[in-house]
């Protein structure tokens, strides 16, 4: 028989051939390197049987499917050995995810795992590696695999709620690595451990090894706090003992640079348990670079022929109700208050009162494109295990923007969009990005096809025109248009999801939006959506990872702290700080009875870009002592020049 090869060659086999023959009839390398398949755009196991014009790809470890793939044999084996070590246990969901890998247990009698247990689990798993266990595949119906599950409560409530027979959803859970369809699968390594699972997985056990098991957590079944709560095993997996060791690396640089932690060293924010989860309190450093981002943003919107607005932090749930959103976010929304005249709700996005703002009074051809900007406060309910500092929080401000244009407009607005978010990115020192574009999830979404494929067709457009390469994630996008997500990467390597541009047909539709044309007819205008920082809390949370904590002169809340050598030089250093003040800089005294040495040190904890130390000879020649932050120190400088130099590293990026 012949297959097809994703080159478009094709290749003959015996009838009855497997995935595994295909690779060893194309080398012994990949024969070596194969983990999985994909026949038809299927993944599925090696050992799966070809047809004739199949069309197959061989997977290996070093491709994302490759990865996902490891990863996910590497929670069964994890699953695997905690049952052996703990008899009685039991377990619920186990996938792949980001980096690495989770499986979810319950000890018996109320057990908890200790950080010591990882160390005893892995031995186990590299133990169960050795032995190169097969993984066997097998389907069973429904009736059988609750049997089969007697044992594990949790994998019979899965095969309940997929088959139907359990009405309660899987909230909070993706159940899709373990049950699809109608088919219940299994996988089995040994004749006494069995998992269910849709697969596919690598041949045997002994094509991992590459791991780490990192911590434990909490985690409610199911994602709700009405739910037992289940302790979790994360771990992370990679194809080559290199590519773990960086990994594992690049995990220690993100631990030192936590913004949490660094929040805290820095006196920049906190998060007082009194104010309940996911809530912050900004303290004045941390308030004066929200402010100087803020500002920023401001001007830039300004210069962009934006116009400014305010909203209310809640409305009534009429107005959701016409957005949509009680019909698709209510989940994401806090609970109504009940007020004289209905039901009021903590606003979750904007864009529904800024289409108020548009539908006031009659709007011409001539308004538009009319450019709406507010830095817009919004709340959100965000389960406790996702809370996450500043980059996973329930209420924060977003710098939102809503542009309302004509079909004709369209094209130009995206692509000015586009150029805008970019450059303001830059300026805050981000130049690596990956680009997105969401589609329609029909299953979750407002508004016609022919208005999708419309705003759809208008993104991908102002992408190609600006050379820029994007992916399609299908059916990501929002229930009311689809979009683009510019991710940066920061300094470590990491990427983010920032910035988005969504183009939308549909609220200007449910809130009955018009303007009237130059040939006098009323038309509806196009929405564009767009968050360049995301919110300004996440933003100020990556800038301190992306940093260390290390500020650009022109962000960092102190710039220059000056330090007298003496009592006797105490007058002199204010007279800088005053003369810094009056130039605009934001500098500060450090003056205690504290040793100049331990001084310097704090200052240099504290991530000053500047510190100035100044004697006897400084008052008499009218100079600094300049200790620049990961710079030489240098003596003698003249004020004036120390002053350029300081004006120079305090412009914006790209200015």
């Amino acid at each position: 028989m012949l297959v097809r090869l994703p080159d478009g060659s094709e290749r003959e086999l015996d009838d009855g051939s497997s995935a595994a023959d295909l690779a060893s009839a194309i080398g012994p390398r990949l024969a070596k390197d194969a983990l999985i398949a994909v026949v038809d755009g299927e993944e599925t196991d090696l050992g799966t049987k070809l047809h004739e014009g199949a069309e197959v790809a061989i997977v290996t470890p070093g491709s994302d499917r490759g990865l996902h793939t490891l990863r996910h044999s590497t929670a069964h084996v994890m699953a695997q050995a905690v049952l052996n070590l703990w008899p009685g246990a039991t377990f619920a969901i186990g996938p792949a995810i980001e980096n690495g890998f989770y499986y979810d247990f319950e000890l018996p009698g109320g057990a908890t795992f200790h950080d010591d247990d990882l160390a005893t689990i892995d031995a186990e798993m590299r133990r169960i590696i050795g032995a190169r266990q097969p993984f066997v595949r097998s389907e069973l119906s429904a009736e059988s695999a609750l049997e089969l599950m007697a044992d594990h409560p949790y994998k019979q409530a899965i095969i309940r709620t997929v088959t139907g027979a359990d009405s309660d959803a899987a909230a909070g859970n993706d159940l899709s690595s373990e049950v699809s369809g109608d088919v219940i699968s299994f996988y089995r390594n040994t004749d006494d451990f069995v998992d269910m699972c849709v697969g596919p997985h690598v041949p045997h056990t002994g094509r991992l090894g590459h791991f780490a098991l990192q911590r434990v957590s909490g985690a409610y079944w199911r994602g709700s706090e009405d739910q037992p709560m289940l302790q979790r095993i994360y771990g992370t997996a990679w194809d080559s003992k290199k590519a773990l060791k960086e990994h594992l690396h690049r995990l220690e640089e993100a631990g030192k640079r936590d913004h949490r932690k660094l929040a805290t060293e820095l006196d920049l924010l906190s998060f007082p348990t009194e104010l309940g989860g996911g809530l912050a309190v900004w303290h004045p450093k941390g308030a004066i670079v929200r402010k100087l981002m803020e500002d920023y943003s401001r001007q830039r919107h300004t210069d962009g022929g934006y116009e400014f607005v305010y909203t209310p932090h809640l409305a009534n749930g009429k107005l959701f109700e016409t957005s949509g959103h009680l019909d698709f976010y209510a989940e994401g929304m806090y609970p109504p208050m009940e007020m004289d005249n209905g039901e009021y709700y903590m606003k979750p996005m904007n864009c529904p009162m800024h289409c108020l703002i548009f539908g006031t009074g009659q709007r011409s051809y001539r308004d538009l494109p009319l450019r709406l900007f507010e830095l817009g406060t919004v709340y959100r309910y965000e389960r406790a295990g996702t809370l996450h500092g500043l980059l996973r929080i329930r209420g924060f401000t977003q710098d939102d923007s809503h542009i309302y244009c004509t079909n004709d407009q369209l094209l130009d607005e995206i692509g000015g969009l586009l150029h805008f978010v970019l450059s303001v990115l830059r300026a805050f020192g981000f130049d690596d990005f990956t680009f997105n574009l969401s589609t329609r999830d029909q299953s979750k979404s407002v508004g016609t096809a022919e208005a999708w494929d419309l705003a759809t067709d208008a993104l991908a457009e102002a992408l190609r025109l600006h050379g820029l390469d994007y992916e399609v994630r299908e059916g990501e996008a929002a229930f009311y248009g689809p979009k683009i997500d510019i991710d940066v990467r920061d300094a470590i390597g990491r990427t983010w999801q920032l910035s988005t541009i969504q183009a939308d047909f549909n609220l200007p539709e449910r809130f009955d939006l018009t303007y009237v044309d130059s040939d006098g007819e009323r038309r509806r205008p196009i929405m564009l959506h767009r968050a360049l920082f995301g919110s300004i809390e996440r933003f100020f949370g990556l800038l301190v990872e992306h940093y260390a904590g290390n500020f650009p002169a022109w962000l960092a809340p102190v710039q220059v702290q000056v330090l007298p050598v003496a009592d006797a030089h105490r007058g002199y250093a204010i007279d800088i700080v005053d003369r810094l003040g009056s130039a605009g800089f934001r500098a500060e005294l450090l003056a205690s009875s504290d040793p100049l040495g331990k001084r310097i040190r704090n200052a240099k904890m504290a991530k000053i870009p500047h510190v100035l130390v100044v004697g006897d000879d400084d008052v008499a020649a009218g100079t600094v002592g300049d200790n620049p932050r990961g710079g030489e120190v240098e003596r003698g400088v003249e004020f004036s020049s120390f002053l350029d130099r300081l004006r120079a590293e305090s412009r914006v990026s790209g200015e």
